[in-house]
């Protein structure tokens, strides 16, 4: 089993910058994918950014290219997402997930742990 907790978001103003936390624990990172999603209110679940383990390679949604910085801390299993610069659209609940050996860490269907999410809301 996998515990994701998120933490960090909040009620920010466009413009400002916010970190998102992830800590992870239960199961060994050999292979991991970590990933950031966020579900806009009536929207769909969407990819924000994501991250191979083993390699550190990072992967962005166009959305938060240029905004948005996933990194990780090797030695706590924590990872984190910088976002920089936000957007009233960027208002949405933000979830950490994992997933092991994914071809492709863009898509959902691929993780399988979750976290409770956490909300960020931009403001004008």
């Amino acid at each position: 089993q996998v515990q994701l907790v998120e933490s960090g978001g909040g009620l920010v103003q466009a413009g400002d910058s916010l970190r998102l936390s992830c800590a992870a624990s239960g199961r060994t990172f050999f292979g991991v994918v970590m990933g950031w999603f966020r579900q806009a209110p009536g929207k769909e679940r969407e990819f924000v950014a994501g991250l191979r383990w083993s390699t550190g390679n990072v992967y962005y949604a166009d959305s938060g290219k240029g905004r948005f910085t996933i990194s990780r801390d090797v030695a706590s299993n924590w990872v984190y997402l910088q976002m920089n610069r936000v957007r009233i659209e960027d208002t949405a609940d933000y979830y950490c997930a994992a997933g092991w050996y994914l071809s492709n860490p863009v898509a959902q269907s691929g993780y399988d742990y979750w976290g409770q999410g956490t909300r960020v809301t931009v403001s004008s």
